[in-house]
């Protein structure tokens, strides 16, 4: 899997960084939201509690995706501003 980093806009009012990007996922399904969770913060040098995902597309027939993700500068922001849909998508699925 490679990511590239499109756009790296900063959003001052929502302490925050709007990341869109681009995966290249060769011979392998579209990565999960918690795998690409933990590759940006790997890449952004951050906690995984900031980075949320927003939304990922697959382009049908190619090994590539695009993505939108937001980095917040504190986990309890991101609790305030992020919406609860948006934060269970990007948790861990809990078994029962």
């Amino acid at each position: 899997m490679k990511v590239e980093i499109v756009s790296n806009k900063r959003n001052e009012l929502l302490k925050r960084n709007e990341i869109i990007f681009n995966v290249v996922h060769e011979n392998s399904p579209t990565p999960s939201r918690l795998e690409m969770r933990r590759e940006l913060a790997r890449i952004l040098k951050t906690d995984v509690e900031k980075v949320y995902v927003r939304r990922m597309e697959s382009t049908t027939g190619l090994s590539t995706a695009i993505g939108e993700a937001h980095v917040y500068d504190s986990p309890s922001q991101a609790n305030q501003v992020e919406p609860k849909y948006i934060m269970l998508r990007n948790s861990p699925k809990t078994e029962g």
